[in-house]
């Protein structure tokens, strides 16, 4: 057998596959392009659209498709064949010969109908032009298809005639190159010799869903147009006996996650866990963390095969975030990090955590963005289907609070205090150790075992687990890529306050001093203090004290898709970020809106066509097997009493119905 490493990434266009396939100079002025100094010039374009096509039929590829992320949570495709004819003219008559062709044009763009998306008002059926542009940061990759064809993905942006946002993904590589500059800025502020020019966000999606027969799930149509169900009630045993989550994965499971796992480590998704979650037939898989545009990408890739491969099993995924009420329902966890171009990451407090300055700026930015910007993490949450899970069954609340965990949070209170940190093994006044602390079991034969930094708080929307934050709320069933981008635009925004304060506080000196960095530190830690909580975001008490610091509880959907275009956020996701212009905003409103009104009418409609088609019909016939039961009953002198009372008991509730 292949070992995993050796099948990774082997159905990938990657710049090491690339390298091979181009001449040096055609390779570098790639690079360039793709590090933003220079344009793609049409003879690089041409040459890398014949090696890929080259590449791609090698391995059965019959068309190609430019691969993007319109606001619809999902994924669109067009596929377009190699073939091409050629014609000559003879004085017999015109001769056509076919060949395979790929040109750098082809490559580089195509034109889909933009009035057929979500747009928001910005295009129409009259002004429909749209383009979808080449995402070279993105490696290009090949999916089987059917009768042993296959077809060439082209990762790419989608954008308007003039050049206006309309996807999920442009907004995000914009936000990228922001944070990029902010981060390197403030690193390159506090640490001159360091010479930092590239900041990265890193992104982990930790994915759950249901698994059901898909014979059964033919049989309901509010799972089928829906995504859940609207009509129904618990069996008596679902998750009370807490015996699902990380038990043996079933047979049948477990062959399409290994299909699939196999799936994607073909295309260079790096799949690491798998295992049951806590309701019945719920599952989740997880990635080693990648770039964050690039793990959106898998993420969503990854949704794609997962179908395709149950329904080969006979199963179908259910990726809504409340399928069924009354057991848990599926987030998509993101776990979100920075990290530089020489592969620190910025969030991990190291050995000591007081002294680590960078450390310390970097975590107060994020609780600064937070503070400032937790309606927006609100809007980037909101769906419909996200609202019937969040706060209930381990899903995070709608307060967008940061848990920091009991040693973090003494570091900061002990910096803001100036005071000596407390330990947490012995009384006395030391560093902490962020590498944890050591736990004995008390069992001989059992190793120490090695405890960490925090404890995990599955109430937070906002964790700090270790070395980056875990982004609870997202729902299941959405693309990560607009969450994230909130984030970076909010953490962009904060750094460069932060950097501001550091420089107004630096003066005409040389560099920052050890002391000029506590003042601008102990004036964010008080400033970020109302938006940090350890305890149970369940309680009535955390939503009363809530309320007293401050912090948004936007309890519906509706309600929260308003603070995209308030002056605060507009200006600061408009104005100091740049990442969205004014009319990208206020399309991406209307698109929200838009959604959730049809969303929850086609959950009306569905419900009534279910009541009229179904239910009504079988009460109907449960009453008349009832009346001719009683009638029957009394023709023979016996007492009728219990079917009577059950038609008396039925009735109102037909009424209801029909009402």
């Amino acid at each position: 057998p292949r070992y995993p490493s050796e099948i990774y990434g082997e159905n990938v266009f990657t710049l090491k596959t690339m390298a091979k396939a181009l001449p040096k100079p055609i390779f570098a002025s790639f690079l360039k392009q793709r590090r933003g100094r220079q344009n793609l010039d049409k003879t690089t374009a041409d040459s890398i659209a014949h090696a890929v096509r080259v590449w791609a039929m090698d391995r059965g590829a019959t068309h190609y498709t430019h691969w993007f992320q319109p606001q619809t949570g999902t994924t669109a495709e067009k596929h377009d064949a190699f073939l091409s004819l050629v014609s000559t003219f003879t004085p017999g008559g015109e001769e056509v010969t076919p060949i395979d062709q790929f040109s750098g044009g082809q490559l580089l763009q195509s034109e889909p109908d933009a009035s057929s998306f979500p747009s928001g008002g910005m295009r129409s059926t009259f002004e429909a032009r749209g383009y979808t542009i080449w995402d070279t940061s993105s490696s290009m990759f090949v999916q089987e298809g059917p009768n042993g064809t296959s077809i060439l993905y082209i990762p790419s942006v989608y954008i308007s005639y003039n050049g206006d946002a309309l996807d999920e993904k442009t907004v995000l590589l914009r936000s990228n190159e922001v944070l990029s500059r902010a981060a390197s800025d403030l690193l390159n502020l506090l640490e001159p010799e360091a010479h930092v020019s590239h900041v990265y966000t890193t992104l982990g999606t930790e994915q759950e869903f249901f698994l059901v027969d898909r014979t059964m799930y033919a049989l309901r149509p509010d799972l089928k147009i829906t995504g859940r169900t609207l009509v129904g009630q618990l069996p008596p045993r679902h998750q009370q006996l807490e015996d699902h989550y990380f038990g043996r994965i079933p047979s049948r499971v477990m062959r399409v996650i290994s299909e699939l796992e196999l799936e994607c480590l073909k295309l260079g998704i790096p799949i690491k866990t798998r295992h049951n979650e806590v309701a019945p037939g719920q599952f989740e898989l997880a990635p080693i963390f990648e770039e964050s545009s690039v793990a959106v990408d898998h993420n969503l890739l990854t949704m794609d095969v997962l179908h395709k491969v149950a329904h080969r099993h006979n199963l179908r995924v259910l990726y809504h975030e409340k399928p069924f009420k009354g057991i848990n329902g599926s987030g998509k966890h993101c776990n979100w990090a920075m990290a530089t171009d020489r592969g620190e990451n910025l969030l991990d407090p190291t050995v000591r955590p007081e002294t680590n300055y960078r450390f310390i700026l970097f975590l107060l930015a994020v609780l600064r963005a937070l503070q400032q910007h937790a309606a927006l993490l609100r809007v980037a949450i909101s769906s419909s289907s996200n609202e019937h899970r969040l706060g209930a069954q381990e899903a995070p609340p709608a307060i967008i609070s940061a848990f920091l965990g009991d040693q973090l949070h003494e570091v900061l209170n002990a910096i803001e205090e100036n005071r000596p940190l407390k330990n947490f093994s012995v009384p006395q006044f030391q560093s902490i150790k962020v590498g944890g602390t050591v736990l004995d079991v008390k069992v001989a034969a059992l190793p120490n075992i090695a405890r960490d930094l925090t404890d995990r708080n599955r109430t937070s929307p906002f964790a700090f687990t270790g070395n980056k934050f875990e982004f609870r709320a997202v729902g299941s069933k959405q693309s990560p890529s607009f969450p994230v981008t909130v984030l970076n635009c909010a953490v962009t925004a904060a750094i460069s306050e932060i950097a501001a304060e550091l420089r107004a506080q630096k003066g005409s000196k040389p560099r920052l001093s050890e002391e000029d960095k506590l003042v601008v530190i102990r004036k964010y830690i008080g400033l970020t203090k109302s938006v940090r909580f350890e305890g149970d975001n369940y309680s009535e008490e955390w939503t009363r004290e809530a309320e007293r610091r401050g912090l948004p509880n936007i309890r519906t959907a509706p309600e929260a898709f308003t603070y995209l275009i308030k002056d605060k956020h507009m200006d600061m996701l408009v104005k100091d970020t740049g990442i969205f212009t004014a009319s990208e905003l206020r399309s991406r409103y209307h698109i929200i809106n838009e959604r959730y009104a049809k969303d929850v009418l086609i959950e009306a409609e569905t419900l009534l066509t279910i009541i009229g088609q179904q239910i009504l019909p079988a009460a109907f016939e449960y009453r008349k097997t009832l009346a001719e039961s009683a009638a029957a009953l009394k023709a023979v002198g016996v007492e009728a009493g219990p079917e009577i009372d059950t038609l008396n008991e039925m009735t109102p509730m037909v009424v209801t119905l029909q009402t």
